[in-house]
């Protein structure tokens, strides 16, 4: 079974083209115009085991707000179409995944009820390179919007803040790969409704 998307979206601000196969290996090419937030995106699909494209074109000379939401936006989108109708997916995931000094511990239940629970450690220090860590916030909305994702992000403890996002995202793409992994024992939709 196939679990793939194309996504595109043009604005005055952004041009995002996303192309996404979920049962993939981690194969990834990335180009956002902000190699941090590559770097990031990188670390999700190979921890993820998501094979993704990533070109996005935005007015990152104003900052890059817009970018990285509009990324979010568009990967929710290109998840959301590649899920179909959810059937035989587990739902639910999570991870608790360490880097050095960080650890962070996500949940995940696509339920098509969006939601985002974001809890980091206050840092003295806010920017990871030229990328203000709480940008990732954006990114995770918009992506949880758009995905139908109830999502929690919750870090217990860490002190640089490049290793307590990178923490984020490497556990955010495991804990993904676990909701959208298929359960034999799974027939239809993972709820007693019937439909998610």
């Amino acid at each position: 079974m196939k679990r793939i998307a194309e996504v595109e979206r043009k604005t005055k601000e952004t041009e995002i083209n996303i192309k996404l196969d979920i049962s993939g290996t981690g194969n990834h090419e990335i180009s956002s115009g902000i190699p941090f937030f590559d770097h990031m995106l990188s670390l999700f699909a190979v921890h993820g085991f998501f094979d993704v494209s990533i070109f996005a074109k935005g007015d990152i000379e104003v900052d890059f707000h817009h970018t990285v939401e509009d990324v979010g936006l568009v990967l929710g989108d290109a998840f959301h179409n590649a899920l179909g109708d959810r059937k035989g997916i587990k739902r639910y995931g999570d991870a608790v995944t360490p880097m050095d000094d960080a650890l962070t511990f996500v949940a995940i239940d696509l339920s098509n009820r969006p939601f985002l629970v974001y809890n980091i450690p206050d840092i003295k220090n806010v920017k990871g390179g030229s990328f203000d860590i709480y940008l990732a916030k954006e990114f995770f909305r918009a992506f949880a919007n758009r995905s139908g994702m109830n999502l929690h992000i919750n870090v217990f403890y860490g002190e640089n803040e490049h290793h307590v996002i990178e923490s984020i995202f490497k556990a955010f793409g495991r804990a993904l790969d676990q909701a959208t992994s298929f359960d034999e024992r799974i027939t239809n939709v993972r709820s007693t409704k019937g439909s998610l």
